[in-house]
């Protein structure tokens, strides 16, 4: 048997998984195709069998192959509806931080806008509560970020349309460990977390005031201060500053 590529990085069922959903792609595997064996698959890309058999059960879920009991693995017939999924290297690149800003920025104004026009006097209740959790959960030391992701998921809730709550909850596994990184980077710098909390409450105060205009700007403007706030740290270079370093 050919020895495939050796996967060395850390995310090993990942970056296999990855490499598995482009041979599908490109048609090297092909729709009906018998996957080789566990062993098999472990020794040609030199890695273990726990971590092909969490790189197979990843391709499972996205739909990419199926199992046929006491025959195999098999890649699965073309799917009419694609699930989302997103480079798992955004669970591991600070640097990808920025591109989720970006995602977030795109989302939220519109969500916080539809929150203003549409919330009822219930759910601008939740939002307030949410914000006050936040708020407390910041005081008493603790990074927020469970707090924060409430916030965003009630706003959520009250734009009216659950398929926003549905694709925050999805972005959830990514923006977990991005806003780690910014809580982290603002409890180290004096004045960073006052202005998350003035950015958070204008969100707020124009949702409750159904002000949509507003509230989507303060939501647009989070997200731009979000990842201002990181250049000003060093922690990341947007493409655009990185950009402007170049000229």
């Amino acid at each position: 048997m050919s020895v495939g590529p050796r996967l060395q990085a850390s995310r090993l069922s990942d970056r296999l998984a990855a490499l598995l959903a482009e041979q599908v792609q490109a048609g090297s595997l092909a729709p009906g195709d018998r996957l080789p064996t566990e062993q098999q698959l472990a020794e040609l890309h030199g890695v273990s069998r726990t971590v092909v058999r969490e790189a197979v059960h990843q391709l499972k879920s996205q739909g990419l192959l199926i199992s046929r009991q006491g025959s195999g693995v098999y890649v699965a017939p073309p799917a009419t509806n694609k699930p989302l999924a997103f480079d798992p290297e955004v669970l591991e690149s600070v640097q990808a931080v920025a591109q989720i800003v970006e995602v977030r920025r795109a989302l939220e104004g519109e969500i916080a806008a539809l929150a203003a026009e549409r919330g009822n006097a219930k759910q601008v209740t939740a939002i307030r509560r949410a914000e006050k959790a936040l708020e407390a959960a910041v005081t008493a030391g603790r990074d927020g970020v469970d707090e924060d992701l409430a916030l965003h998921r009630a706003i959520a809730e009250a734009s009216g349309n659950p398929q926003f709550g549905r694709l925050l909850g999805f972005l959830e596994q990514y923006l977990r460990e991005a806003m780690r990184v910014t809580r982290g980077n603002e409890a180290r710098h004096q004045g960073f977390a006052a202005a998350v909390r003035e950015e958070h409450h204008a969100i707020v105060e124009a949702i409750a005031a159904r002000d949509a205009a507003t509230a989507r700007r303060a939501a647009s403007n989070h997200m731009v201060q979000a990842a201002r706030r990181l250049e000003m740290a060093g922690v990341l270079t947007t493409p655009a500053a990185a950009k402007d370093k170049q000229k």
